[in-house]
């Protein structure tokens, strides 16, 4: 691979996911609506719907270039030599559901992709042949969530992939023959978290779940499982260590380990002694990424993001790359993808206030080619700069946080706000997920329409260690909602918004985080827009899909235990469906009907709890859609919704909902009335 990636080894705890002035007085609020119409709108279109390109990759022989694009409106696979961007086709025919991203096969003849059925999220990985473009379904089956356990640059006819279609809640290791599509068992799988192969595909170390939360490691010696443990990591060290990989000559194994800091260092451990070195740690932030050598394995840079993403090298050749890079290009940038020889590399380019690009770089000529601008259509659009923010909780976390202003109260993009301005507060979802800096689509449609955006790193937010992960165990509802609490004051003191026009908005935890709000906290935000939240955490637990299986145990150490008296009483008070009737200000839900990890059911019980009492509430449902919406008609959809919503709640601009519902699958199952334009849009 290109690169470690942090999630070598799968996860035990798979995510849901999506000092300062006084108040300032609400009456300066309002004029913000006719600065804000000062500054272009930006369409909506232009912001969520197709990207021209995206995602691209460089084959291992360097030879092609692949890419997604829209073909006939939906984004497809894309190729092209390397030497002759002009001569692109598309290689796939997707109709209806987008491919979001795709890889390339080790033999460089073939692109990988991984594709589900209407956001059923079971999804089947599929491979194009790059010159006659046939198509195969390499794992034909009902109800199957595909796994990639390990692709080789040293093997390169095949692969490793995990399959569930024997026991939905374990995926067994098979060989994929990608000539003749063939699967071949190397591994049955009864009771693995998951499996870690070295780069001649042979399976090295597996982890089992621990009824406490923590994992178990195991040895695999010539396909047998050893019975004597490796290694043993607690609860609080679950989320933060893990091995990331082996060097080509097997001998070395790298890990990110939290164990005896706070912090993931990454290390480098001995395979036969055991001995482990520390290769780099950053008492910031966990270590995020690592760069190695494409032929020995060895790491050559590693990444650290807390207020934004850094590569760290450890050569010089290395460093001069880097310093090269970092020399000639204006914004953030990400080594996206490298051959074979390590020559050529994709980097993506992240201006924040410009939409990104991708380039090629050439190590030896020491040259930067643009290959492609994502969103040529923003162009020149007035796009927002965005601020890290390091806001303390009340008891004493740092909470790094996101703020982007609208241009019409900060031109400039100084990060102060000339007058105070409607707020949303933007919640990310996981819980176990954080936000970054960069272009954030959402952030740039609110800044748009005149509002200042907020996002917060709240605890049990991934990346700034163990302990700000722990802190937030048995805290849904709580002390995680009294952080966002905590930055909603600390943007109201300084003179970013008042008390009054702050909204609550979010997907997967980040609309719990909604419903809690409103319903915990009824008088602090004038409105919210939660997106395939769950309401009720009992129903919650009792839904996850079965190939969580092994993150159970931590669900319900980090969540509340629904098997336990103490843990249901918890979980009972901490669902806002049992508050619904506290519920006093608007309220939006949207909601994909195939939703696997936050059930239909979330949705539609707390609608109908609400309806009870005849307390407003819209309700927007997609068929075709799981969790989240895939499709830009859906999603422009429902923020066309979204922002006349809004428009009502806090005063800022919003475009005519217009066609969008029609071009849509989207069906209102309840409260049209409440939200503005949305009858007239029905009919």
């Amino acid at each position: 691979m290109n690169r470690i990636a942090l999630n070598a080894l799968p996860s035990l705890l798979p995510v849901l996911l999506l000092a300062g002035a006084l108040p300032v007085h609400a009456q300066n609020v309002a004029a913000s609506a006719t600065a804000a119409s000062e500054v272009p709108l930006i369409e909506r279109a232009k912001i969520f719907g197709n990207a021209s390109k995206s995602g691209a990759n460089i084959s291992p022989d360097g030879k092609w270039l692949s890419w997604i694009a829209p073909r006939d409106g939906v984004l497809n696979v894309w190729v092209a030599p390397s030497s002759d961007l002009a001569r692109a086709k598309p290689l796939t025919e997707e109709k209806s559901r987008p491919i979001r991203s795709s890889f390339w096969a080790p033999d460089s003849n073939t692109v990988l992709f991984i594709q589900d059925k209407g956001g059923d999220e079971n999804f089947l990985l599929y491979g194009v042949d790059v010159v006659s473009g046939k198509q195969t379904n390499y794992t034909p089956f009902e109800k199957t969530r595909v796994q990639i356990v390990n692709i080789s640059s040293k093997v390169k006819d095949r692969i490793l992939i995990g399959v569930n279609n024997r026991d939905p809640k374990w995926h067994d290791v098979h060989s994929l023959d990608l000539k003749t599509g063939k699967l071949t068992l190397v591994q049955q799988n009864d009771g693995y978290a998951g499996f870690l192969a070295d780069e001649q595909l042979k399976l090295r170390l597996t982890i089992k779940a621990r009824a406490d939360g923590g994992a178990t490691y195991y040895r695999i010696v010539d396909g047998k499982i050893e019975t004597t443990p490796v290694t043993e990591v607690g609860l609080d060290d679950s989320q933060t260590t893990a091995p990331l990989g082996f060097t080509t000559d097997g001998k070395t194994l790298y890990w990110t380990d939290s164990r005896n800091r706070n912090t993931s260092a990454l290390l480098a451990q001995d395979v036969a002694s055991g001995k482990t070195t520390v290769v780099a740690e950053d008492p910031r932030a966990d270590i995020s990424n690592a760069l190695q050598d494409k032929r020995t394995g060895r790491v050559l840079a590693y990444g650290v993001d807390y207020l934004k993403q850094e590569y760290v090298p450890l050569t010089e050749e290395l460093k001069a790359d880097l310093a090269y890079l970092k020399k000639n290009i204006k914004g953030q940038f990400f080594l996206s993808s490298r051959n074979e020889a390590d020559d050529k590399w994709l980097i993506t380019v992240d201006p924040v206030t410009a939409p990104s690009s991708t380039w090629l770089y050439d190590r030896k000529a020491k040259k930067l080619s643009q290959l492609y601008v994502s969103r040529p259509e923003l162009e020149g659009a007035p796009l927002a700069a965005m601020h890290p923010q390091e806001i303390k909780s009340r008891d004493g976390l740092t909470l790094v946080s996101y703020l982007t202003l609208p241009k019409s109260v900060d031109a400039a993009g100084t990060g102060k706000a000339a007058k105070p301005v409607p707020l949303v507060l933007m919640v990310h979802g996981g819980p176990w997920a954080r936000d970054r800096y960069g272009y954030n689509s959402y952030h740039q449609w609110l800044a748009n329409r005149g509002y200042a955006v907020l996002s917060v790193n709240y605890r049990g937010s991934t990346g700034f260690g163990k302990n700000f992960i722990s802190a937030a165990d048995l805290q849904w509802g709580r002390k995680m909602h009294d952080d966002l609490l905590d930055a909603v004051d600390w943007a109201v003191k300084n003179g970013i918004t008042t008390s009054d026009k702050v909204a609550i908005m979010g997907g997967s935890y980040g609309g719990y985080a909604t419903l809690a709000g409103l319903a915990f906290t009824p008088t602090t935000f004038a409105c919210g827009v939660d997106i395939v939240g769950p309401s009720n955490l009992f129903t919650l637990l009792q839904t996850i899909p079965p190939y969580w299986e092994a993150g159970k145990q931590q669900f319900y150490k980090r969540m509340g235990d629904p098997t336990t008296e103490e843990g249901k009483a918890l979980l009972k008070e901490r669902s806002p469906l049992n508050f619904a009737a506290d519920i006093q200000r608007p309220l939006l839900i949207g909601q994909g009907a195939k939703d696997p990890r936050v059930n239909v059911r979330e949705s539609v019980q707390i609608v109908d709890a609400m309806k009870a009492k005849n307390i407003p509430v819209t309700y927007v449902e997609f068929p075709d859609e799981g969790h989240g919406f895939a499709r830009p008609v859906n999603n422009i959809a429902f923020n066309a919704v979204t922002e006349n919503f809004l428009g009502k709640c806090l005063g800022g601009r919003a475009e005519p909902i217009g066609g969008t519902i029609k071009a849509s699958t989207a069906q209102v199952k309840y409260g049209a009335e409440f939200a503005p334009g949305l009858v007239e849009a029905l009919k």
